[in-house]
């Protein structure tokens, strides 16, 4: 196959037309990008998009226009290359080429005599960024939703000219953000306000007239009113900032993706190379990359998090869902202010919180308008929507208050007689369709309704702390949960933005499961008589977000000794109760201090004289992930092991360059040395 061959390629098509911009005696030559779908299908490069913003790009050059602009469709500029097409590539010899045709066809609006400018009109992403890093200008809407150069969570790099181009723009402490930090954190991106102070863009401008100023814009610049300045970049921190970053890589990664080593090795190049010796490093790291088990992993953790979480497996027929016009909390701590926050700004109705007392509900209040007040103040929400949402959200003591909600969730304690008891209470409140939504992190909820006159209207709906952060949603279905209680549930969920997972009545669901089974193993490994610090660092190899002990201290021990309990009730076999673990909890001490480890908890702990490596720690927790999601997946509890990625993925952080969990159980072998058999088809999430 050749590189330029992409048969099932959507083209993103370069659209010429010469636009007259007043005060100017030669028109414009106007670029847009649009592959012929909506917003929901985005642009994207291909060779065969590639191809035509080459051909476009010279017949704008031969109508010598005053200027030529390039933007996009409505919403979207371009996210970048087209990397379903990756897997396809047979030879790095064809990566090179795609590399090269990328580099050949922007490079011609970086070296254009005739001004150059990008009006990145929406999301703009990986090459499509880099597309408008080519340009001379850039002008960028503030309604653009997505700004990032998202390749190294993908197992790649900025291979279209980003890491030689943004560091010498912005500056290289910026520029590491962009390009290696911000990918590890759950691919964050840019807001446009953000964008424009770190001089990625030239100017920002509103979205209803965005076109139309940056067309006056860009004739101010060629006429030379409007003058463009950007500050001379500082490159005597340049290696000092990258010897900082590569410390912080080791010390999370240690070495577990090598797209974000290829990506600073490729910044510290941008320093001093000139710009071709730059793009064809570039060129070869991503040959590099293309060929490896984490560019599979990542691209397959992409698919389930782009597609498989908007089209949740199992959910029923959405024409079922009933309307929600106000929704309860029961509850009134810090878990139920969020949801109440969360829930207020994206349902648009009323929410009202209760508690046993007053003050605790005027805490929970309190909460909720501290929060608004933060985002006013930090320009991330305006007066007026913060007064209406102050306005939605209240608070009582008297439950009599739910009886017109149509949704009531309750965040109250987790002990499975108190839920009971206060589902017993509100039956005699609510409407009979009423959906009452419990978030319980590992309690049954076909027992929490067995007692009630309407079992089939209680849902689990678990979220994850920080719940504005997290995207997990587990959607939890009881043997008596009916269809429009899980319609309503989904569509609930997809209301509040979140990745909702459907996911069988089993103790702890899937992700509180499987970190009990994790940490389970790690910590059974230090009541053995392995120290601390082994056991903690064992995982490193695999790059995880947070290392055993910190991912301990941040869900609490108390919290992951009482859930643990719990499946150690439902599976004692293979889940113990580490009396070390109840000690930690019960002194209430953090386990961990600036990263370390806390000497006075390793004083309270009780521990035998048969240590382990850390390689035998670290196989034995994989072994266990994999033993127990083979039992999961046997047990029903979620439709396929690519839910169980999805969970781990949002719900656990857990990097795409594992794809998740399973991938790397598969291409490790522990996946068939312990259950006999992989849990994903060759060549799904892997090269073989």
């Amino acid at each position: 196959m050749s590189a330029l061959a992409a048969p099932n390629e959507v083209v993103t098509k370069a659209l010429l037309r010469q636009v007259a911009v007043p005060g100017l005696d030669r028109p414009a030559a106007l670029i847009t990008l649009d592959n012929g779908f909506d917003h929901t299908k985005p642009n994207s490069f291909g060779p065969g998009g590639l191809t035509s913003l080459d051909e476009a790009i010279t017949a704008a050059l031969a109508a010598e226009p005053a200027f030529i602009a390039v933007t996009g469709k409505p919403y979207i500029f371009c996210v970048g290359a087209d990397i379903t097409s990756l897997p396809a590539l047979e030879n790095r010899e064809q990566a090179l080429e795609i590399g090269r045709l990328g580099h050949r066809v922007f490079a011609r609006l970086k070296d254009s005599a005739v001004p150059t400018f990008a009006f990145v009109n929406g999301a703009a992403m990986g090459g499509g960024l880099e597309l408008a890093l080519h340009c001379h200008y850039r002008t960028l809407s503030a309604g653009a939703a997505a700004l990032a150069l998202p390749e190294v969570s993908l197992g790649l790099i900025p291979g279209w000219g980003g890491t030689q181009l943004l560091p010498n723009l912005i500056g290289i402490p910026a520029a590491t953000q962009v390009i290696i930090q911000n990918p590890l954190m759950q691919n964050k991106m840019l807001k446009p306000k953000q964008a424009a102070e770190m001089g990625i863009a030239d100017v920002l401008l509103e979205p209803a007239d965005f076109l139309e100023r940056s067309l006056e814009w860009a004739a101010g610049v060629v006429r030379g009113e409007v003058t463009v300045t950007r500050p001379e970049v500082d490159k005597d921190m340049w290696a000092g900032v990258l010897y900082f970053a590569r410390q912080t890589l080791d010390q999370r990664l240690h070495g577990a993706v090598p797209s974000a080593y290829k990506a600073l090795d490729l910044l510290e190049t941008a320093k001093d190379a000139d710009f071709a010796t730059g793009t064809a490093a570039e060129d070869e790291a991503l040959a590099d990359l293309v060929f490896s088990e984490e560019l599979r992993s990542g691209l397959y953790a992409f698919d389930l998090v782009q597609r498989r979480a908007k089209r949740p497996a199992g959910a029923p027929d959405k024409g079922l869902a009933r309307p929600v016009t106000k929704v309860g909390i029961v509850g009134a701590g810090l878990m139920a202010s969020q949801l109440a926050l969360l829930f207020a700004r994206r349902l648009q109705v009323p929410v009202v919180m209760t508690d046993l007392d007053q003050s605790r509900v005027d805490k929970g209040v309190g909460y909720v308008h501290t929060q608004i007040e933060k985002a006013v103040s930090k320009g991330r929400m305006d007066k007026g929507t913060a007064a209406k949402l102050y306005g939605l959200v209240s608070g009582s003591v008297d439950k009599s208050v739910f009886a017109d909600a149509d949704f009531v969730i309750e965040a109250v304690f987790e002990d499975l007689g108190v839920k009971k008891q206060v589902w017993a209470e509100l039956e005699k409140i609510v409407k009979p369709e009423t959906v009452l939504a419990t978030n319980t992190s590992s309690l049954s909820i076909t027992e929490m309704a067995a007692e009630l006159e309407h079992p089939e209207r209680v849902v689990g709906f678990h979220f994850f702390n920080p719940v504005a952060v997290l995207p997990l949603l587990e959607i939890v279905r009881g043997e008596r949960t009916d269809d429009a209680t899980l319609a309503t549930a989904f569509a609930v969920g997809k209301q509040l933005k979140k990745s909702s997972v459907l996911v069988k009545d089993a103790p702890a669901f899937v992700v509180n499961r499987l970190l009990t089974r994790f940490l389970g193993t790690v910590f059974a490994a230090v009541d053995q008589g392995t120290p601390l610090d082994v056991a903690n660092s064992a995982l490193d190899p695999l790059g995880l977000p947070m290392r055993p002990l910190a991912l301990l201290q941040l869900v609490g021990p108390a919290v992951a000794y009482h859930v643990g309990g719990t499946l150690h009730e439902a599976f004692p076999d293979r889940f113990g109760v580490s009396e070390n673990l109840k000690r930690i909890a019960d002194s209430g001490q953090p386990i961990v201090v600036d990263d370390q480890i806390n000497d006075e908890v390793a004083k309270l702990l009780v521990v035998g004289d048969e240590p382990l490596t850390g390689e035998q720690v670290r196989q034995n927790a994989l072994d266990a992930l994999a033993q127990e999601i083979r039992l999961m997946l046997d047990e029903g509890v979620v439709a396929e092991a690519q839910d169980i990625d999805l969970c781990m993925i949002l719900g656990a952080g857990w990097p795409f360059h594992l794809g998740g969990v399973t991938p790397y159980l598969d291409r490790t072998g522990t996946s068939e040395r312990v259950t006999g058999k992989r849990f994903l088809p060759r060549g799904v999430a892997s090269l073989r």
